[in-house]
């Protein structure tokens, strides 16, 4: 484990989490995503598209990973 370590409470580290990528997201120059990421995608549009996954909207998403870390 890292030595910088930065001690947040579970409910205050998806919050963080989601005002980087915010920041990140309004950033002028383009993020490429790397390798395994796009690998990830293609295996869940693959999911998605044999039925084995399913569809949730972002808000809905959101509150449910706030609940599992609070």
């Amino acid at each position: 484990m890292s030595s910088h370590n930065i001690h947040l409470s579970r409910a205050e580290k998806p919050r963080v989490m989601e005002a980087i990528w915010e920041d990140l997201t309004h950033e002028k120059e383009s993020l490429e995503a790397p390798d395994w990421h796009n690998n990830a995608l293609r295996k869940t549009e693959h999911r998605l598209s044999a039925g084995q996954e399913q569809i949730v909207e972002w808000h809905q998403a959101k509150s449910e990973l706030r609940k599992r870390f609070e």
